[in-house]
């Protein structure tokens, strides 16, 4: 088990930004989609999105129930926002407009304002099935691990995939997959991860563990047609991330989080189809990066917004210190450009 101060995860993880040199052009550093947002829940598929933006990609799109639309489109211009989840569409008619969307997507974030409401979960069935026929990245979290987990082989095998639970949620997913409650804390995320075929597992908590154990589990067809082959013979990988969060952990700030894995998993993506970067870190590594980089900005914008906010802080405080956070932990990537 590692702690994330291990250099070589570090580094791999500045392999994977985009460079700020000026040689990529719109869309090159990234195009997340967020699909959630129904009539109770506008601000964490809003908090996801931006997170995202923030953290650096060019492009974010929320994909949501016309009953969100308005209010998430008010919160900022910035995002790109489509009611196509209406109540009334079969799923059948929808597939092919969400198929088109999706394509041009380099990961999809299901859950932050998802719900539970049946059509609603239909649709996030349909999106994961259809995100997983175009080989993207994907990140679980909130109402979308509920999805998952009335049917673990929706997700399970495809390592393309991150999960986040909080408390409630791991201890859900640990008992749909069988670990036994007597397991120690520090296996449990290993061994949820190795219950769901090597799907990458990050576990919020006081500090967050990030698991990948594929043994003995065979991987989806995708990654075993990626450029890159993943290591085949099975990889066991904790790490522990314990870089200092705020003392107040308040609604929203999993969204930050969600939204910034999709933003390292996006870079992933850009980086896997040679936008940027010489190809040297296989696929298979690209998932726990993409968490434990997440992690580490999303706790650092937590003790930021912390130390000036304090007990008064709220998820909208945080927004504006993501930059900063990420300047903080991985340097601000400026290059001098001879125009």
């Amino acid at each position: 088990m590692d702690d994330v101060g291990d250099r070589s995860v570090e580094d791999e993880i500045l392999q994977i930004i985009p460079p700020l040199d000026g040689s990529l052009h719109k869309g090159q550093s990234g195009r997340v989609g967020v699909l959630g947002g129904a009539l109770d829940y506008t601000g964490a598929p809003f908090f996801a999105a931006i997170s995202a933006q923030r953290v650096g990609v060019d492009l974010s799109h929320v994909i949501c129930s016309p009953t969100a639309a308005n209010a998430i489109k008010s919160y900022s211009p910035d995002l790109i926002v489509h009611p196509i989840l209406r109540e009334e569409t079969p799923p059948d008619s929808l597939r092919p407009e969400l198929a088109a969307l999706l394509s041009r997507l380099h990961v999809l974030v299901i859950g932050p304002g998802l719900g539970r409401e049946e059509y609603m979960q239909t649709f996030a069935r349909l999106a994961l099935e259809i995100a997983k026929e175009q080989g993207m990245f994907l990140v679980i979290d909130a109402d979308g691990l509920y999805t998952v987990g009335g049917n673990l082989d929706l997700i399970r095998g495809y390592r393309r995939a991150v999960l986040t639970p909080n408390i409630v949620e791991f201890k859900r997913l640990s008992e749909l997959v069988g670990i036994d409650p007597d397991t120690r804390p520090e296996d449990r995320a290993s061994l949820v991860s190795k219950g769901l075929g090597g799907v990458t597992v990050l576990q919020k908590g006081k500090w967050d563990t990030i698991a990948v154990n594929t043994e003995g589990a065979e991987s989806r067809a995708v990654h075993k047609t990626s450029k890159i082959s993943p290591h085949e013979g099975g990889q066991k990988e904790v790490i522990i991330v314990n870089t200092p969060g705020g003392l107040k952990r308040c609604g929203g700030q999993g969204d930050i989080l969600s939204g910034s894995v999709g933003a390292f998993l996006a870079w992933a993506k850009c980086y896997e189809s040679g936008a940027f970067g010489d190809n040297a870190i296989p696929v298979s590594r690209m998932p726990i990066l993409a968490a434990v980089g997440a992690s580490m900005v999303t706790r650092t914008t937590s003790r930021r917004a912390f130390e000036e906010m304090g007990r008064a802080v709220v998820t909208q405080d945080m927004l504006s210190k993501i930059g900063g956070a990420f300047v903080e932990l991985f340097g601000s990537g400026d290059v001098e450009v001879a125009w």
